[in-house]
């Protein structure tokens, strides 16, 4: 019980004393904080009476105004800078994305190149002649060939004529020239 009381008398003690402060900082008093806090601790001198503490004058609509007409451009300022740091990002992120774009494009155009290249390695000469060849034949030369090579002249090849060689290949070969030419063939972008 004892305890509750002192506990309570010392919460009260500090509420009066944050009062005293407060009340002597807004009225611009040179009282500091630790003789406001003696003044209310027992034996202390007692606080200040209400007439002695001076009120602070409110501010009139002229002065708000004032204030509030002093901080627009600087407050103007800041939102554009804001404005500004965030157009930065947003371009930065637009150039990030230019530039992955431009990378896919020349990764796109090379793999076009490519394609190209290994459909042109096979001319026709060299197809006429693996087309007039007995199948185990073709298929036995196309086997020593360069599987890119291979794999051309066979997609330049009638399909019946491409099937019966691929027949008479080697099964892991037949597989690695069908790949090749399943890739080659494809339209989509292999990316």
């Amino acid at each position: 019980m004892i305890d509750f009381f002192s506990q309570k008398q010392h919460r009260r003690s500090a509420a009066l004393a944050a009062c005293v402060i407060a009340a002597t900082v807004l009225a611009g008093g040179t009282v500091r904080a630790e003789e406001a806090v003696r003044q209310v601790l027992p034996g202390g001198q007692q606080p200040a009476a209400m007439q002695q503490l001076v009120r602070e004058k409110v501010p009139d609509e002229s002065e708000i105004q004032r204030f509030c007409s002093n901080i627009a451009d600087a407050a103007r300022d800041r939102r554009y800078a804001l404005q500004a740091e965030e157009l930065k990002q947003l371009q930065a992120g637009i150039d990030q994305r230019m530039k992955a774009l431009d990378d896919k494009r020349a990764e796109y155009e090379q793999w076009l190149k490519r394609r190209e290249v290994f459909l042109a390695r096979a001319e026709d000469g060299v197809v006429k002649i693996y087309a007039g060849m007995k199948p185990d034949a073709a298929a036995e030369r196309l086997a020593m060939v360069n599987t890119d090579l291979a794999a051309a002249i066979l997609m330049k090849l009638d399909s019946r004529k491409a099937g019966v060689i691929l027949n008479e290949m080697d099964q892991k070969a037949a597989a690695t020239l069908t790949g090749i030419m399943a890739s080659a063939a494809r339209r989509v972008d292999p990316s």
